[in-house]
């Protein structure tokens, strides 16, 4: 009887490492540091909506000297994050990055200005410096002064265009009229570096029409080929998208959950709370899927850059609705 009890015992071991075994690894890699941005994946984790699936999700910080695809591409990572435009530019170079998925509905960038420039409406930005992220970032802003008219090289009626760093600093001294800045995060920096919201006017690139898509879910296109792979991202996406509404529904709780995944403990529970805050707004009317409206203006707003396009064709084949159709049947 002993031995019947230890070898069933031994049964039920074997059995539990077997099922611990059985859970499909996938490699996480995010465009930025740990932060209410990509919450919806940390809380996938912690609340075990990956592990409900069957899915070991390992998720990678991003920094400055992370480029996702760069990172997709070597195998460091099964899927990644990353705004259209730079993956679009990507793809158009030869990495072939499809995407999968779109938690993101809205764009948070905008320009943020000094209300003491003299900039009141769009029209007002003529002969002005206005700091700008490169990288790709740029490519909507350029989409925007030609549709505007305005030219980006400091001519007269122009403006100049600064490059702008990982920092507000040029509109705090005054060596720029606005810059770059997301509803999330620089914006907030701005304020709380001691100018108010009356000191300031904003210009959404979304009710610009210029906007294009940010965080996307994409993967390399080869892999779409594996059949257990595009089960691995069916599972993955539907687990992801779980945490994202429960992000949304549950922002201050989200919040201290991506504090507690921030390892260099760099962040903040105002600064996380404020920006769990923002971003459940774009997330907020996404299941996932790609709006192919959304995708055609992102298109036609790189293609529509001024004299240097991000994009120098339409692309074909950089999205599927494939893993999104299956993921939320």
């Amino acid at each position: 009887m002993k031995k019947l009890t230890l070898l069933l015992a031994a049964s039920a071991l074997s059995m539990s490492a077997m099922a611990a075994q059985a859970a499909d690894k996938v490699t996480l890699q995010l465009k930025w540091v740990t932060q209410a941005q990509f919450a919806g994946y940390y809380v996938a984790k912690d609340k075990g909506f990956y592990k409900e699936e069957d899915l070991d999700v390992e998720i990678k910080p991003g920094g400055p000297d992370i480029a996702p695809a760069q990172v997709l591409a070597g195998g460091g990572a099964d899927v990644v994050l990353d705004w259209m435009p730079s993956a679009l530019a990507t793809r158009e170079k030869g990495v072939p990055l499809v995407n999968i998925a779109q938690p993101f509905k809205s764009s948070g960038m905008m320009l943020t200005c000094r209300k003491d420039s003299g900039i009141k409406t769009s029209a007002d930005f003529a002969d002005k410096t206005l700091g700008v992220w490169f990288f790709g970032n740029e490519y909507p802003f350029l989409s925007w002064m030609s549709k505007l008219g305005i030219k980006t090289d400091g001519s007269a009626g122009g403006v100049k265009v600064l490059k702008q760093g990982f920092n507000v600093d040029p509109i705090l001294q005054k060596q720029a009229a606005c810059v770059s800045t997301m509803t999330y995060n620089e914006y907030w920096q701005i304020i709380d570096a001691g100018l108010s919201a009356d000191d300031l006017i904003t210009f959404k690139y979304e009710d610009e029409g210029v906007a294009t898509l940010e965080d996307g879910i994409y993967v390399m296109e080869d892999k779409l080929k594996d059949a257990a792979f595009k089960d691995k991202m069916v599972r993955f996406v539907r687990a992801s998208m779980k945490g994202w509404k429960y992000a949304e529904a549950n922002t201050d709780e989200a919040a201290d959950i991506v504090l507690e995944n921030d390892a260099s403990g760099a962040q903040t529970e105002k600064h996380q709370k404020r920006m769990m805050g923002e971003i459940a707004k774009l997330t907020a009317g996404s299941n996932g899927a790609l709006d192919k409206a959304d995708y055609e203006r992102t298109v036609a707003t790189l293609l529509g850059a001024g004299s240097d396009p991000v994009i120098t064709k339409k692309p074909e084949g950089a999205w599927t609705s494939e893993i999104t159709d299956a993921a939320l049947k």
